[in-house]
């Protein structure tokens, strides 16, 4: 998810004019920057804390940057990192790259491609970029589910979310209650599949003390606790039917009774449920209520499969790599080429919980800065030498190489349909073109 708050650049610079006009600049661009000059400043000010990204100059007064990168490396996690280099150290910032860190800049440099620089990798990161709006992801097709989302986020209506198991349509429940009016209010989220069938009454609405053998007390079940909240039910077409008439009752008249309980207890909260499963077609069937259907079905939203919002593929899985390094404090950095290509062409089955997943157990396993296609897809035998001492490629190559892999997905995506690539990828058609001459794609189709 994007995060709406400015981002933080920490810069690591002992020369007074160029922190002073580099923390100026920012502060123009709507950055927020803290200028520390040493290095043992630095590792005082960002122990526990950590900045959105990191500028490094490579000589300090009381140590090197690379010193001062390695001793940061267990608390930056995904941060991405910036070196500023003088020309003779140039080979000193292309291992600190082989390292993990991202880019180097050699000084002079002009401020115009600093910026350039450290908003691409923001934006790569899902950080402070783009549309300050775009919170479930930036493809076409979640901004649409999004901005649906958003136009009825203070509606009354039962809004039912549909979608593949793990496309986040939970995600998407808390995404509403979150921007609505009764954001300060509670969230209750129930799985209706998980609950076994005869204590899922009682725990949804609640029993009366003596209800039935076992009931020493009062319980107030999810319906009751909601208040003037949201009752979120996910996987609700596995309600069972008895069940499901009394959720009837609670959308029509907007009460409900506990276990056992002869008051109607008024209920506040705004519904919303969610399914991977077809009501419509359980309804003709006769195991899911008609009449319930269609109570439900008021504001239908579809959250599409993430194999369909390709565009959402790297994005999420920055955010995830840099959330857990965080957690578990581990090395890791970033995706290699071969990595990203990879990911972006897998099919993700399980969706965005797979997505995490795979994520999770790599950054947990991660020896060092690079999270390889091998550390993704352990089951598929690849091999990702990203990294290796050995046939190191130099940054230019990596930046070729991944722009290449990057390409070659976006025209199969595109049909290879020249016109409707460029457009996915935010560039003109001359520019694509171009780009694709330098790097030897082949143009076997044009609109």
């Amino acid at each position: 998810m994007q995060r709406h708050e400015a981002p933080t650049i920490a810069i690591v610079e002992d020369d007074p004019i160029m922190g002073e006009s580099l923390v100026e600049r920012l502060s123009l661009e709507g950055y927020r920057s803290v200028w520390l000059t040493t290095g043992d400043e630095a590792l005082t000010a960002l122990r526990g804390k950590r900045p959105d990204l990191l500028v490094c100059d490579i000589r300090l007064p009381d140590m090197t940057g690379e010193e001062l990168y390695h001793s940061l490396l267990p608390r930056l996690g995904g941060t991405p990192v910036v070196f500023m280099t003088g020309f003779s150290d140039v080979s000193q910032a292309v291992r600190l790259v082989r390292a993990g860190a991202d880019d180097y800049l050699t000084k002079p440099f002009a401020v115009d491609e600093f910026l350039t620089r450290i908003g691409d990798l923001l934006r790569s990161r899902g950080i402070g970029a783009g549309d300050p709006d775009a919170v479930l992801g930036t493809s076409p097709t979640i901004r649409q589910v999004e901005q649906l989302l958003r136009r009825v986020s203070d509606v009354h209506s039962t809004l039912i979310i549909t979608g593949e198991s793990g496309v986040g349509k939970e995600v998407a429940a808390r995404f509403v209650h979150q921007i609505s009016k009764r954001a300060e209010a509670p969230f209750m989220a129930v799985n209706c599949a998980a609950i076994p069938s005869e204590l899922i009454d009682s725990e949804v609405f609640g029993h009366e003390k003596g209800a039935f053998t076992g009931a020493h007390a009062l319980h107030r079940g999810y319906a009751e606790r909601a208040a003037d909240g949201v009752l979120f039910l996910d996987e609700v077409g596995e309600l069972p039917l008895p069940l499901q008439a009394k959720l009837l009752r609670l959308v029509q008249e907007r009460v409900f009774f506990r276990v056992g309980g002869e008051k109607p207890l008024p209920f506040a909260a705004r519904l919303i449920c969610a399914t991977n499963v077809d009501l419509e077609q359980r309804a003709r069937e006769g195991s899911f209520r008609r009449d319930l259907f269609y109570r439900l079905n008021v504001i239908p939203v579809t959250v599409p499969p993430l194999r369909d919002r390709r565009d959402d593929v790297l994005l999420l899985l920055q955010t995830y790599l840099r959330q857990f390094a965080e957690a578990f404090q581990r090395p890791a950095q970033r995706l290699t080429p071969h990595a990203e290509a990879t990911a972006l062409a897998y099919e993700w089955p399980g969706n965005v919980r797979e997505l995490r997943n795979r994520i999770e157990r790599a950054v947990a396993l991660a020896t060092g800065p690079w999270i390889g296609a091998d550390d993704l897809f352990p089951e598929v035998a690849t091999v990702d030498d990203f990294g290796e001492d050995t046939d190191w490629p130099q940054l230019t190559a990596v930046r070729d190489e991944s722009e290449r892999t990057h390409i070659l997905v976006t025209l199969q995506r595109a049909n290879g349909q020249l016109g409707k690539a460029a457009d996915l990828l935010g560039v003109g058609r001359t520019t694509l073109w171009e780009k694709m001459r330098r790097l030897g794609i082949a143009v076997e189709h044009t609109e």
